[in-house]
């Protein structure tokens, strides 16, 4: 007997036949969405016809934009907020190392300064150095300094002390919930390779720790140059608002001067916004798969997939 074998293909290959039709996607409607938006611009639209209505001199805000007296306010208020900023950081650190320490006094000493500043309003910190005069005369350091209390507490000097002071409690618990944020195994690493722990923290921990800290004391900076206003009414310290309120009192454009100075300190927290960004950037290497794109980045990608869309369209 002899068999016949028969050519046939894989048993899994489907017959012949017609091929399936597409699916027809249909987007889903969110009207919604619609409705939302309308209402917003509806009300953006009833706002901006308020003011447009309003018994506003605009031209007043552009003719004292770089009037000298507002730029020298200008200039006071990004120095006092630097200057501010930079005892509150350092000093942060330090409050921040002495709560961590295994030491009860220091770590007490800290506990209690920041209880201290971060319970009583900034505002109120402001006017006791700036009356402190009234219960101590004279300030007496001994053979390093010593002066009549009216003479050293000048508005400049009371209102670096208060704003400064009060912003060091905030950064020492931003400093140390960075500290905690690093593994314990990376100082163990540090001090097993023999590394003292001062040397430990400023080479092993601190650098870790700025990517947790950097983003909140970008905000807290913004947030200084804001509550510096406070020193004009507090300490008489001449900022940028204090400077358009006197230009405003004396041309009776009261409420175009209080335009003026929300712009400069828009202004002033949109910069320092960018410069917040490309800082958290900095330290963002390593701990990111890819760094987020910059500003001309993204507009950069966006043109390309646009040019892309075009050029894909004509094509078809």
């Amino acid at each position: 007997m002899t068999a016949s074998l028969k050519k046939s293909g894989p048993a899994d290959t489907p017959p012949p036949g017609p091929e399936p039709e597409a699916i027809k996607a249909i987007p889903v409607r969110h009207y919604g969405r619609w409705v939302a938006a309308v209402v917003v611009l509806a009300l953006l639209g009833l706002l901006v016809n308020a003011f447009a209505s309003a018994n506003i001199n605009y031209h007043a805000i552009p003719d004292f934009m770089f009037d000298s007296n507002v730029l020298t306010g200008l200039g006071k208020t990004v120095l006092i907020s630097v200057l501010a900023m930079a005892l509150g950081l350092v000093l942060g650190v330090v409050l921040a190392v002495m709560r961590l320490s295994k030491n009860p006094v220091t770590s007490a000493v800290s506990w209690v300064y920041i209880w201290f500043f971060r319970g009583t309003p900034v505002y109120v910190q402001l006017l006791l150095w700036f009356n402190l005069a009234l219960i101590f005369p004279y300030i007496n350091l001994g053979p390093i300094y010593r002066d009549e209390m009216s003479d050293f507490m000048t508005p400049f000097m009371a209102a670096l002390l208060g704003l400064g002071l009060n912003e060091a409690a905030y950064m020492s618990e931003i400093v140390r919930s960075g500290i905690q944020s690093v593994d314990e195994g990376q100082t163990e690493a540090a001090h097993a390779l023999g590394m003292s722990q001062g040397r430990t923290l400023r080479r092993i921990v601190l650098p870790q720790a700025m990517r947790v800290i950097v983003p909140p004391t970008g905000n807290e900076f913004i947030n200084m140059l804001k509550t510096s206003s406070l020193a004009a009414s507090a300490c008489q310290y001449l900022e940028l608002l204090r400077s358009t309120s006197d230009i405003g009192q004396s041309t009776g454009a009261t409420v175009e001067m209080l335009f003026l100075a929300a712009t400069w300190y828009l202004i002033l927290t949109s910069v320092f916004s960018i410069g917040q960004f490309y800082l958290e950037r900095h330290y963002a290497r390593g701990s990111l798969r890819s760094l987020p794109l910059t500003p001309w980045q993204k507009i950069k990608a966006n043109l390309t997939s646009f040019s892309n869309r075009q050029s894909g369209g004509v094509r078809a």
